[in-house]
């Protein structure tokens, strides 16, 4: 009896242990539900999540193209509750290696969040609200949208995707939706 309970626990640890990767996953979303992207995305990682104030945090998109890509730029733009409040503009070579051949390929962002959200808020009443909201760490806490398009020469759009991430409190990863 002992014998059977077991079995039965270890399987449906293994069964749950099989979930965790589609757990940690993070949900996106393409700007045009009707585009046809040259690039296509598979997944996204952010480690660690949410992001730690002050920490590095890598953002690792897992996508594939049907074609040969020689270079371009990755533009990230961050909004808070709706507000634009900051964009990024990287050589596309920097985030992975080119050329990008034919098939899967990895894109890694390292991003320290410090104060650079803040500082970059929009100047009027929403700044103010930043500004009052905002911790000892400079940043305020909570849920962040990111898009981030890809282009290259001849082709305005390699693909556009959103996704939220939230910004937790120090190293104990304690964010806004566990109060």
């Amino acid at each position: 009896m002992d014998t059977v309970a077991t079995q039965l626990k270890l399987a449906l640890l293994a069964i749950s242990l099989l979930f965790l990767p589609f757990l940690q996953a993070t949900d996106f979303k393409y700007c045009d539900n009707g585009g046809n992207y040259v690039v296509k995305v598979n997944g996204i990682d952010i480690s660690p999540n949410p992001v730690v104030s002050g920490k590095p945090a890598t953002f690792s998109i897992s996508a594939s193209t049907g074609q040969a890509i020689s270079g371009g730029k990755a533009v990230i733009d961050v909004s808070y509750f709706g507000f634009h409040i900051h964009q990024e503009t990287h050589p596309l070579c920097e985030e992975t290696s080119c050329p990008i051949a034919v098939g899967n390929f990895v894109l890694s962002h390292i991003k320290f969040y410090l104060d650079l959200l803040h500082r970059r808020a929009p100047r009027c009443r929403t700044r103010k609200a930043l500004q009052t909201l905002s911790s000892e760490a400079h940043l305020i806490r909570g849920s962040y949208t990111l898009r981030m398009t890809l282009t290259s020469d001849g082709i305005p759009q390699l693909t556009c995707i959103s996704f939220d991430f939230k910004i937790g409190f120090g190293a104990s990863g304690f964010s806004i939706s566990d109060a």
